[in-house]
C-alpha cells in the first residue's frame, strides 16, 4: 500500500473570525460530480472551535471553490457539553438528511478537556444544521466513566449502524488521557448499545492514544486507518484489518503514508478520513500541530 500525496488543501490564515487558526478533523461529503465539501473546525481568537466547510473539485483539490464565511455549527449553550467548542467527527447521508456527528469541548473538570459526542442534522443539504439534542448522545456511564468518548466513524450495513469511537480507559494525569478505539451498534444512529468491545487496542510500550478510526469495506475485509501516539508525543498514522468489523489486527507498518521531509505535514499526520470516488481511494488528513497547519489529501496508488 502506498499513498500519493496531492498536497495541502486548506491552510488556516485568519480568513474569517471562526477560522483564525486550525483546520481540524476534516469530514468529507460528496456533493455532485467531482465536487466535494469538507466540514472541519477552525478556532477563533480565543482558541474556541466552530464548524465550517470548504468546497473543492477533487480533480484540482488545492483550488478551493468556497470557504464558508460563518460556521454552520456554533458552540452550545453556556454550561452544556459543547459550550467551549465543537468539532465534526463523522457524517452520514440517510433518508434525505445529513447526520453530522460532533465532538463537544468542555472544560468543567480538572483534566484539560472533556470530549463527548453529540449529533446535529441538516434537512436542507447542509446549508444549516440543528442539534438533535442539547445533550450528548454518547456520554459517560459506569463502565465508561471518563471524558473521552468521541465518535470517529459510522457505516450502515443491513440496517445496522456500526460505529467506532475513541474511549478513555483513564487519565494518566490532568494533561494526558489513555484511550483506544471501541465498537458499538445502533438501529437508528442515535441510541447506541455499547458493550465495551475494543476494536483497536494498544500494542506499543508507553502507547497512550489510539484515535480517529476511518473504516471502509472491500470485499469481506474491513480496512481501518487511524492515528496513534506514544507518551505525550504527536500522532502518527496507523492501519488495521478485520473480517468481522469489530476485532481488528494492527498492521501499522503497512499504512503507506509517511511524514514529509519539510512543510505542513513534516511533524505529524493525524485524523484520517478515507473515502472512495470513482476508481480511487482518497484520504483527507491533518498535519502538524493537530490541525494547526490545516489539512491535505492523498490517494492510494495502483487502484
Amino acid at each position: 500500500m502506498k499513498w500519493i500525496k496531492l498536497g495541502q488543501i486548506f491552510k488556516p490564515n485568519n480568513q474569517f473570525p471562526w477560522v483564525k487558526t486550525h483546520g481540524m478533523l476534516p469530514v468529507v461529503d460528496h456533493l455532485h460530480d467531482d465536487i466535494f465539501r469538507v466540514y472541519f473546525s477552525g478556532r477563533d481568537v480565543n482558541n474556541i472551535s466552530r464548524i465550517g466547510y470548504v468546497e473543492f473539485d477533487i480533480k484540482n483539490p488545492q483550488n478551493i471553490l468556497y470557504l464558508s464565511e460563518k460556521p454552520v455549527v456554533e458552540i452550545g449553550e453556556l454550561g452544556a457539553y459543547d459550550d467551549n467548542g465543537v468539532s465534526p467527527t463523522c457524517l452520514i447521508n440517510f433518508e434525505g438528511k445529513k447526520y453530522l456527528y460532533i465532538m463537544g469541548w468542555n472544560k468543567g473538570s480538572k483534566v484539560r478537556a472533556a470530549e463527548v459526542s453529540g449529533l446535529t442534522m441538516s434537512r436542507d443539504n447542509g446549508a444549516t444544521f440543528m442539534r438533535y439534542s442539547r445533550s450528548p448522545i454518547i456520554d459517560r456511564t459506569d463502565k465508561e466513566p471518563f471524558t473521552i468518548l468521541v465518535i470517529s466513524c459510522i457505516i450502515i450495513e443491513n440496517g445496522i449502524w456500526r460505529m467506532w469511537y475513541d474511549s478513555a480507559d483513564y487519565w494518566i494525569n490532568e494533561e494526558l488521557p489513555k484511550y483506544n478505539i471501541k465498537y458499538a451498534e445502533s438501529t437508528d444512529g442515535i441510541n447506541w448499545k455499547r458493550k465495551g468491545i475494543v476494536s483497536v487496542d494498544y500494542i506499543y510500550p508507553d502507547e497512550t492514544r489510539v484515535s480517529r478510526a476511518s473504516v471502509i469495506k472491500e470485499g469481506d475485509i474491513y480496512k481501518m486507518w487511524y492515528c496513534y501516539a506514544i507518551g505525550s508525543g504527536g500522532y502518527r498514522p496507523g492501519y488495521a484489518e478485520s473480517k468481522n468489523g469489530y476485532e481488528f489486527i494492527r498492521m501499522d507498518n503497512e499504512v503507506g503514508i509517511e511524514l514529509s521531509d519539510e512543510g505542513w505535514d513534516s511533524e505529524m499526520i493525524c485524523y484520517p478520513n478515507v473515502f472512495k470516488h470513482k476508481d480511487r481511494t482518497y484520504m483527507l488528513y491533518c498535519g502538524n500541530g493537530y490541525g494547526r497547519e490545516g489539512f491535505g489529501i492523498a490517494y492510494l496508488e495502483n487502484e
